[in-house]
C-alpha cells in the first residue's frame, strides 16, 4: 500500500481501518503470533534467495567487465552514424557473447550513441550490482 507499508512489513494501523478496509480487500492480515512466525520464516527464505541471486550477479559482473563489444554501424565520411546505436543493439551484441541481459537494464551515458568510437554503457545485473562495459562503434 502506498504511504503505508510494503509486503511482509508489520505496520500499526487503527482498528477500524484494518478491520473494515485492509483485511477484507486482502491487503493485510492480523498480526497474530502465528502470522508473525510465518512472516519471519518467509523473510528468512527470501533473504537466502536474494543472497544467492546477488552472488550470481556478482559473478556475471566479473565476467562482463572483461568483455568488449564491437558494433558496426553505417556512417558518413565524417564519422557520424546514420541513425544511432541504442540499447536494443547493445543487448543483441551481449547476447551473441553469451549474456542474456534485458535492454531495459542497459543505460547509455548520453541518451543515444551517434558517433564512431569507444563509449561506456552501464549494465544493471541486480539492484545492488552494476557494471560498466566498453563498446566500440565501428564503421561498416
Amino acid at each position: 500500500m502506498p504511504n503505508l507499508g510494503n509486503v511482509n512489513e508489520i505496520v500499526k494501523v487503527k482498528d477500524g481501518y484494518g478491520r473494515n478496509f485492509l483485511i477484507p480487500r486482502g491487503f493485510a492480515i492480523s498480526a497474530t503470533s502465528s502470522a508473525k512466525k510465518i512472516n519471519a520464516e518467509n523473510l528468512k527464505q527470501r533473504a537466502h534467495k536474494e543472497e544467492k541471486i546477488k552472488n550470481e550477479a556478482l559473478e556475471n559482473s566479473k565476467k562482463l567487465e572483461k568483455v568488449s563489444l564491437k558494433i558496426g554501424a553505417k556512417t558518413s565520411s565524417t564519422g557520424k552514424i546514420f541513425g544511432s546505436v541504442n540499447t536494443i543493439q547493445i543487448a543483441e551484441a551481449l547476447k551473441e557473447k553469451g549474456f542474456d541481459i534485458d535492454r531495459k537494464n542497459i543505460t547509455i551515458a548520453e541518451d543515444q550513441i551517434k558517433e564512431v568510437g569507444t563509449h561506456k554503457v552501464t549494465v544493471k545485473l541486480h539492484k545492488d550490482v552494476k557494471v560498466e562495459v566498453s563498446i566500440e562503434i565501428v564503421a561498416e
